[in-house]
């Protein structure tokens, strides 16, 4: 069994690159605060339209990842290495895919789904620019799962302060107009948030040629393009893919319901997600750890300690958590005035923060769970168990936000309901499935 200071040495780093990730998101609204509630409102607009496609990348490196860490779980280290360029060169077609697809539709998208003229004209502006960085985070997942999967997380930590450094400086610079530069807005964090994803790319290239050995992962030729191998990784991820699509879609179409209500209600609710996704940082970094060391021993084939190490990341996620969510209720306005100086939007946003803050104990648990069985290999009823959860977080959606036209609050609940489900679903499939007896993640050789 992993002790706590294996698993908080390997946590640790994942947590800083994903506070990297999401303080792009955070200062972008935090800046934009301060510019006004329409650009406020596009940035997430904007913002969940990007993660949404950028999710679909994210689900393939998480099956990937899965797939690196039963082979260096198995020692097989050299089979590593052909899943991270196959990895690599698939998400650039894909990036170029969505790309094109972004700039030539996303107007017509947005034109259907924001009802605000004002609003939507910022999302495009917003999206003109941002797009282009779907070909850096595309490949940063990829090394993101390369290094989770042998966990070698500490490079994690380097890359997170180089990509916020990158990112907080450029959107000082660039939204307001200092040192001399263009006065640009909402154009100006998308402007920043792509150069600084650039840097990332760049230095995973350079710290993957400088310190790792290539030849013991398989990295150091580039292999003939591999049909077999891109399909039991596809296998392994489609599912993922269409998970994580899934899961924020309809966390967009709440956001399009909160739209409908009016102008100041996307305000607050863009406040809440920044206040919830950095809630959730400590969580996610122990849910991918999860997952990670669930693939490793199952490469190892000690599964009869999946069960117990799953229940005992659960208490840690839980115990982190509740921490955070006491200090959220106990200092709400000090979290919120660092996206908003109005006073009335402050008071507005404090009944959403109270619901996040319950919503994240259940969260705790039900991500770590849900990334456990990911790590077994199960993600095709992982995915049936989203699907079914998602069904009703929907109609949850529907009924509170453009049946009844509850206040955003109310709205929120959506998110409460959803983890609930997730987990309540995944725990009876621990319980009376044969999870232990997948076959996906074993090494066929090839002849």
């Amino acid at each position: 069994m992993y002790t706590n200071r294996h698993i908080w040495k390997i946590s640790y780093p994942i947590f800083l690159s994903l506070l990297a990730q999401n303080v792009i998101n955070v200062t972008d609204t935090a800046f934009l605060g301060r510019v006004g509630e329409v650009e406020l409102g596009a940035s997430a607009m904007g913002g969940l339209y990007y993660i949404c496609i950028f999710t679909i990348a994210f689900g393939f490196s998480t099956g990937s990842q899965i797939l690196i860490g039963r082979r260096n779980g198995e020692r097989n280290c050299e089979a590593v290495g052909p899943v991270v360029i196959q990895g690599v060169f698939f998400l650039i077609v894909l990036a170029a895919v969505i790309f094109l697809f972004s700039r030539l539709m996303a107007g017509s998208l947005m034109r259907a789904l924001i009802s605000s003229e004002a609003v939507r004209t910022a999302t495009l502006d917003f999206l003109d620019w941002r797009v282009y960085g779907f070909f850096f985070s595309f490949v940063n997942v990829m090394f993101r799962a390369f290094f989770v999967g042998i966990i070698r997380t500490k490079v994690l930590t380097w890359n997170a302060l180089l990509m916020a450094g990158i990112n907080v400086i450029l959107d000082y610079l660039l939204i307001f107009g200092h040192a001399g530069l263009p006065r640009m807005g909402i154009q100006g964090a998308a402007i920043a948030s792509v150069i600084a994803e650039g840097a990332s790319v760049v230095f995973f290239l350079v710290y993957t040629l400088l310190t790792v050995d290539r030849k013991q992962y398989g990295l150091h030729r580039i292999p003939a393009f591999d049909p077999v191998l891109l399909k039991q990784v596809l296998n392994i991820s489609v599912f993922m893919m269409m998970q994580q699509f899934a899961s924020m879609s309809t966390f967009f179409l709440l956001f399009i319901v909160v739209e409908r209500l009016g102008q100041r209600e996307l305000a607050i609710a863009n406040i809440i997600r920044s206040v919830y996704v950095v809630m959730f940082i400590p969580v996610n970094a122990l849910a991918t750890t999860t997952n990670t060391l669930v693939s490793n021993i199952m490469g190892e084939g000690r599964v009869s300690q999946v069960i117990p190490l799953i229940r005992h990341m659960v208490r840690l996620s839980v115990s982190l958590m509740a921490c955070f969510s006491l200090l959220l209720c106990i200092f709400p306005r000090a979290a919120l005035s660092i996206y908003t100086n109005d006073a009335a939007l402050l008071s507005d946003s404090m009944p959403s923060l109270y619901v996040i803050a319950v919503t994240a104990l259940v969260c705790s648990m039900a991500s770590v769970v849900f990334n456990g069985l990911s790590g077994t290999g199960n993600t095709r009823p992982a995915f049936v168990i989203e699907l079914g959860v998602l069904v009703i977080y929907l109609l949850f959606i529907y009924v509170a936000g453009v049946q009844l036209r509850q206040p955003v609050h109310i709205c929120y609940l959506c998110e409460f309901v959803y983890f609930l489900l997730l987990l309540t679903g995944c725990v009876l499939y621990f319980r009376f499935a044969a999870w232990e007896k997948n076959e996906m993640l074993r090494y066929h050789e090839r002849p």
